[in-house]
């Protein structure tokens, strides 16, 4: 097991290596769907790895687990992990997968399907603990009712739940709050990541959805055409954008040329800009014509065009279509994004 050791304000700290990718590659055809990645995650981490559709999200998380063989090398806590081609049985006891498949017994109900792998040589124990993670997926009220009577994103909950049951060193989660209620999908994110920080368990999660990615996260993989295209925590990512393919995973963004949106410059470069960092002010030389407006509950989104270019901006009130409006982006900002 590797251990590294560092010093901060005259503290000493140590992490241990924990999960380990060695020139992992994959290919379903011909063409590899991941190519040559190597990183390491420290124990208690978690992970989120996004990207467009079709960009290995949940090749990645099948290679850990071991349902895929590559030629690369993973290790967990430097035990080498071996694919199908080693393993009669995919997988491995500490490792939990959640497919987007959800794979539950129907004929049981919620708690039964919970505790399926649960032992029942201590029943009180095993009952003890599948009313623990009703409550943490939000579920103990319906812990009777029959899996095949739920909905798409209770079903969700209640097989996020069994990967739980016998606590996994490593969580595999693809696409995990995909069917759930908007309304209810934030407070079980909060729920469940601060169960698995109090447990330290390990988590990867693939997702499409960027406050999965920024909120919960404490480092991002960005892949694209199967390496990992940028890395870092959720701050750096979301502030420093590398380019408009990182910055666009996270929602809106506009990539202006310099020339539009900076007083005395003519250069034709780009510059990467989120909506919210756009403002709305009474004299510019910036001018733009509003040609949409989009409400997002709490404010709106407004669609201009500036000199030609298509620009997004948020505001707090809507602006009829056809009005003028000036607008000012900050220099530091801008210096910033050219670096």
């Amino acid at each position: 097991m590797l251990r590294a050791f560092f010093i901060l304000n005259c503290h000493y700290y140590y992490f241990t290596i924990m999960l380990k990718l060695q020139n992992v590659s994959f290919a379903y055809d011909k063409e590899p769907v991941i190519k040559n990645l190597n990183f390491e995650i420290e124990s208690g981490e978690n992970i989120s790895v996004i990207g467009e559709s079709g960009c290995g999200k949940s090749t990645l998380l099948k290679l850990i687990y071991g349902l895929l063989h590559t030629d690369g090398k993973i290790t967990w806590k430097d035990k080498e992990l071996l694919g199908p081609n080693f393993n009669l049985v995919p997988g491995e006891p500490f490792i939990k997968y959640l497919a987007q498949d959800f794979d539950l017994m129907l004929p049981l109900n919620a708690a039964e399907n919970v505790g399926k792998h649960l032992s029942n040589f201590y029943p009180v124990k095993k009952q003890r603990r599948i009313k623990e993670l009703l409550e943490v997926v939000e579920m103990e009220d319906l812990a009777n009712r029959k899996a095949k009577l739920l909905s798409g994103g209770q079903q969700q909950r209640i097989a996020l739940a069994r990967a739980l049951a016998k606590e996994p060193e490593i969580l595999l989660l693809d696409e995990p709050f995909s069917h759930i209620d908007h309304f209810r999908k934030n407070n079980l994110r909060r729920r469940l990541f601060s169960y698995l920080k109090e447990k330290n368990i390990t988590c990867m999660i693939a997702t499409h959805d960027s406050t999965d990615a920024l909120s919960f996260a404490d480092k991002t993989f960005v892949l694209k055409n199967a390496r990992i295209y940028a890395e870092g925590t959720p701050e750096d990512l979301y502030q420093n954008p590398p380019n408009k393919y990182v910055a666009s995973l996270f929602g809106d963004v506009n990539h202006v040329m310099l020339k539009n949106i900076s007083k005395n410059k003519s250069s034709r470069k780009r510059v990467l800009l989120y909506p919210h960092e756009i403002k709305f002010v009474r004299k510019s030389d910036i001018e733009a014509t509003v040609t949409k407006t989009y409400f997002k509950g709490e404010n709106y989104l407004i669609e201009a065009d500036l000199n030609g270019e298509k620009i997004l901006i948020d505001h707090e009130k809507n602006i009829a279509t056809g009005k003028k409006i000036k607008l000012k982006i900050s220099e530091t900002l801008i210096k910033e994004r050219l670096k």
